[in-house]
């Protein structure tokens, strides 16, 4: 027989809890409506997962510079296992030196850290930076678009496709808002430590060869300059893509990740991605719903050493919700009753939806919170004569 349980849930599931670490959860739709002049637009909450707004986000698109971002990652990647250091230097080769667009000007022949380098690609959105370090990490730039699209696949972003380091038109250069949205979110959980590289408002390299001065230049994201938390990630801009922004910013405990694309101007992007994060912040909001190891529920257990066994949840669950509709939640428990033992403590035996009042918000498993073993032959007897009269287990 498969129950659902919700009704002491459904007044205490919001009231009764702490506040705890979120729970990483993908949300099955998403929560608001917006109109938006982007093409392509995604925002998700760093902690919870949640869709928050979405246009065209599964569509495949230029991302310009924004797949600068996977450059960077692969970079991170290196640095993380001792593979490469700050410090070291890479040369600059002709074909670096050449690339037009946006550019750190690396010098032809001369070998520039590896710090400067990613300052070079994650301030100045320099393309020369960009092929530099991929000839260090891989011999060329080829070679490092095609693991750049081999990670990316590991990391289950399963529609980017990479064919060169920066960004550079491509006819098959493609990628996803969602998956910008994935790779952000990535970049900020697993490396914190290079992070503030993103935050940073200029850089200056090289010298100008007319007036013999350092060469400084801004940020091109335009949130850094207007407050809001806003602290990275990247812009991007081709005519075949329009005006782009990966952009991520944290206000107290909430952080949100904005991908938008398709946009007119820069002055539009700027409008645009203020806007959008306004909305993010004031619409939703995170609840903390379950701590870590609670006590969900308890199942009936069919002819085991327990007669009930404890459901659990194994991490804390947080889910993000419009602040309008905090008040229409239930949470929902649902398991084939009785459940047949044995069971080992740990494996997953049932299922909590969290539901708003346009469906499903998320959901994770519950599992058994202790070892069940099976009775011997006649305690299994009288535990199913006893579950047949009386309809519960042994006692």
């Amino acid at each position: 027989m498969r129950v659902s349980l919700s009704t002491k849930f459904v007044a205490a599931g919001f009231a009764a809890v702490l506040a705890f670490v979120s729970l990483v959860q993908p949300a099955l739709a998403q929560l608001g409506q917006v109109e938006t002049p982007a093409r392509q637009m995604i925002m998700v909450d760093y902690d919870t997962g949640a869709v928050l707004f979405e246009k065209n986000a599964d569509e495949l698109m230029p991302p310009s510079s924004m797949s600068k971002l996977m450059t960077a990652f692969m970079v991170f990647e290196e640095l993380a296992a001792g593979r490469l250091r700050l410090e070291d230097t890479l040369p600059v080769s002709e074909k670096a030196w050449r690339i037009q667009g946006s550019k750190m000007f690396v010098p032809i022949g001369e070998r520039v850290k590896v710090e400067d380098l990613l300052r070079g690609v994650i301030v100045q959105s320099g393309n020369d930076a960009c092929i530099v370090l991929a000839e260090g990490i891989a011999g060329s730039e080829e070679r490092f678009a095609e693991m750049m699209t081999e990670r990316a696949r590991e990391l289950g972003m399963s529609r980017s496709v990479f064919k060169n380091a920066s960004g550079w038109p491509d006819p098959e250069h493609v990628m996803t808002a969602r998956e910008l949205a994935v790779l952000a979110r990535l970049i900020i959980e697993r490396f914190p430590q290079y992070y503030h590289y993103y935050s940073e408002k200029e850089f200056t390299y090289g010298i100008d060869g007319a007036t013999k001065k350092p060469i400084t230049q801004g940020n091109r994201n335009p949130l850094l300059y207007k407050g809001g938390g806003a602290d990275g990630l990247k812009t991007g801009h081709t005519e075949a893509a329009g005006y782009g922004l990966t952009a991520s910013a944290k206000r107290g405990d909430r952080r949100l990740i904005l991908v938008v694309n398709g946009l007119k101007s820069m002055a539009e992007r700027s409008r645009e991605a203020e806007r959008l994060m306004e909305l993010g912040f004031s619409q939703f909001e995170n609840y903390k719903v379950f701590s870590a190891g609670a006590v969900v529920d308890e199942a009936d257990v069919w002819l085991g050493t327990l007669a009930r066994m404890p459901l659990v949840i194994e991490r804390n669950l947080t889910v993000t919700m419009p602040r309008q509709t905090r008040g229409n939640v239930k949470v929902v428990v649902s398991y084939d009753n009785p459940i047949p033992a044995p069971i080992v403590k740990g494996t997953p035996v049932a299922t909590l939806r969290v539901e708003g009042r346009d469906g499903p918000i998320t959901e994770v498993p519950l599992v058994a919170g202790a070892d069940a073993g099976q009775l011997g032959f006649t305690g299994r007897i009288s535990a199913a004569i006893s579950y047949l009269l009386w309809g519960s287990g042994q006692k």
